[in-house]
Formats: structure tokens, sequence, C-alpha cells
């Protein structure tokens, strides 16, 4: 196949190791399975109940689930859950659809934050919840006129009138399975400034809470909701990090999940982004000379975004978190997936996008990612903000990289 390796691993990923190797090639043999899902949801999202017997859905769920409590059986072999792993298993994945990723159960972004903020008594109440049967949470951070700028916040956490806990007041919006999770966390404000935001787990059956679907044109599986909290009471022991100081609490939780998870965008990105070019090689398998020069200078360009997300991810699971790279990687995959379709649909003749439902599907779902964890422009300025304080590259004499 076009662009591949004879290992089986894309080209730009030859810095994987032997067992990241093995994990690529034991997702990308499930992940075909993910074009049907993905094709079922976007005619209509509630049907992922009807897949979720997929061995691909089973390896979501290792994925997302830390291993002490995982009680399953295991669909692919064991890993440590690193920010590299997930970036292997994401991209697989992708290659069949991102978007039966995002509509399936599972912790999701909440995993980090349970896990990174929570007390023993939180994980335990938190990942038990999720592993009862099919449970899918949300991430509540993004607000209406806010976006995920998580030092505006506008939600509020009041304390209750009664003493007995807290209320939560205020809205979410673009949330990925809002109006369908059984459980979520939200970011929000008790007291002014960094220190005064927390991270609290809130359960969708609780009065006052209320969720509405938002029309979309990609990734329908996901199910993105406008959410509102009116008064939701919130028990004290469901504020995330409570035994933690304020500066290691909510805005920490967060930055530390959407930093860790951010390369995995990429990574999604990046897999629909190589099957498009591979669904262009299988029906167009011989191009103008011309043509399949601009098709090679493509792939050459993901495998150098590829080849970034794995050393990114890397950094970061040696405790190196480089904001400015991994936005970089962030924002190069989102426009070389919008710029693969935009060539396979003009090399496909002008009708190929209702001659090729899939391509039409993948023309839709690739923009998207545009808008998730940041739009292209924001990533810039970060780009331009490292390469300013001369932090960008951190390893070229600059040891004092930020760290997690």
């Amino acid at each position: 196949m076009t662009g591949l390796l004879s290992t089986g691993v894309e080209r730009g990923a030859d810095a994987l190791d032997g067992p990241l190797r093995r994990l690529h090639a034991q997702c990308r043999e499930v992940a075909p399975s993910f074009r049907e899902v993905g094709v079922a949801l976007d005619r209509d999202p509630d049907s992922i109940r009807d897949f979720l017997h997929l061995p691909a859905f089973g390896v979501l769920g290792q994925v997302f689930t830390p291993p002490e409590y995982q009680t399953g059986d295991l669909v692919v072999d064991a890993f440590d859950p690193t920010c590299t792993a997930l970036c292997v298993v994401l991209e697989a994945l992708s290659h069949g659809d991102p978007g039966a990723i995002l509509a399936g159960p599972g912790a999701g972004l909440c995993r980090d934050v349970v896990r990174e903020l929570g007390d023993d008594a939180q994980r335990e109440q938190f990942f038990g919840r999720v592993d009862d049967g099919p449970t899918w949470t949300f991430f509540g951070l993004t607000e209406p006129g806010k976006g995920s700028a998580a030092l505006e916040l506008d939600t509020r956490l009041t304390p209750a009138p009664d003493g007995d806990g807290w209320l939560l007041h205020g809205e979410k919006k673009y949330i990925g399975n809002g109006a369908r999770a059984q459980i979520g966390v939200v970011f929000c404000r008790r007291a002014p400034g960094p220190w005064g935001i927390e991270a609290v787990v809130v359960d969708p059956s609780a009065e006052g809470f209320s969720g509405e679907l938002l029309p979309m044109v990609g990734l329908r599986g996901a199910r993105i909701s406008h959410l509102r909290f009116d008064a939701v009471r919130v028990p004290a022991d469901r504020v995330l990090g409570r035994h933690r100081t304020p500066s290691r609490r909510g805005i920490y939780g967060a930055l530390h999940a959407l930093l860790r998870f951010r390369p995995g965008l990429g990574a999604m990105t990046l897999g629909l982004t190589q099957a498009a070019c591979d669904y262009l090689a299988e029906h167009r398998p011989v191009l103008p000379k011309a043509d399949q020069a601009r098709v090679d200078a493509l792939l050459d360009r993901i495998a150098a975004v590829r080849r970034m997300m794995y050393d990114v991810a890397a950094d970061v699971d040696r405790g190196v978190v480089n904001a400015h790279r991994i936005g970089t990687v962030k924002m190069r995959a989102a426009q070389l997936g919008e710029r693969a379709t935009l060539l396979a649909a003009e090399l496909l003749g002008p009708a190929s996008l209702i001659e090729h439902p899939w391509l039409e599907k993948a023309y839709r779902d690739l923009r998207a990612f545009e808008f998730m964890e940041g739009t292209s422009n924001l990533h810039r300025l970060s780009v331009f903000q490292g390469l300013l304080k001369s932090d960008y590259f951190p390893a070229a004499g600059h040891a004092d990289a930020p760290r997690h």
C-alpha cells in the first residue's frame, strides 16, 4: 500500500520499538471494522450500541482504562498507558474511522484528569463506574463565547446553602458525548484567579443538569452537546484534588489532560489522512508523473509530522511537555488532512464526492479536527511565542523545558 513500510508501520514511525510496532499491527488488524461503524453513525449516531461487541472497542476500553482497573480480557498486548502508546493506537484505529473512537464509551479525556487529581476513593469510584457496563463520559471545559480558555471560565461552584457540598451553575458547549454520558468531569470556578479553578465529577442524572445535541456536519457519532447546570448539587467528595494544594488542582488537571491528549488528537487526524491517501492509491493506482509527485510530496509531509508526533509523545513520557511543539503537531496534522482530501477529490474526478461516499465522509470528518483542541491560528501563535522565547527547541541548549 502506498506510503507504508514493509513492516506495516507508516513512514515516519521508524522510531517505534518492537512492542509498539506489534501494537500498531494489532490495532490495524481490527481497524477496518470501524469503517462500517463510521458509516452507520453518520446516519444514526445512536446506533453505536449495535457495534460495541467489536474487538476495536475492546482495544479502546483497554487503552482508556488504567491497568489497575481493567477487569475484562486483553484485546491487544498489555502495555503501559503512555502518550506514545496512545498515539499508536489512535492513529491505527483512525485509519478505520476516528468518529467511531469518539463515539465509543469509556473514560476518554477524563482518564488522565481523574488519575492525576483523584484520591484513591475517587479513582475507584470513577473507573468502577466506567467499567460497569457501557458508560459514556464527558470532559466539560469549553464554554459559549470562551472556547477552551481555561482561565476565563464562567461556570461557577458555590457552597450549598445547607452546607452539604456545592452547587454548580453555568454552561458548557461543544462537549463530546455530553448529552448521553452517565458521568463526566466539569471545570469550574470556585474563586478568582488560576488557583480558584476546580475539577468536579458530575452525575448527569442530578437535578438541574440538562443537555442538548448540536447539529454536526462531520464526526456525527461524537454527539457534540450543549450542557447547562442550574444549581446542580456536587457532593464534597466529588471535587477532584481536594487533598492537593490549589496550584495542583483544577487548572493543573486540565492542562495535564489536554497536553497529554493533544498528540493523540494529531494521531487520529493522521490516521484518517493516511487512509485518504491509501483510498486514492487504491482507486487510482496509476497517476501521471506530475500528479504522482504531488501525492509523494504529501506523503513525505505526513511522514514528517508523524515522526514529530512520536517525538513529542516520547518527550511527554519522559516528563518534558513542550506545548509549542505539541501544538505544531495538531496544527500540521489538521492542515494535511484538509490537503489530502482536496487532492484525492481532485484526482478522482469532478464527481468524486458523489461517486465515493467514503471519501465524502472523510472530507467532512477531517475538517472537524481543525476546531478540536484549538484552531490552527491559536497554535500558530503558540509556535511564534515559543520561537520568540527561544524554548521551541528545548534540546538546543534549553534544559529548563516545562515539565510535569
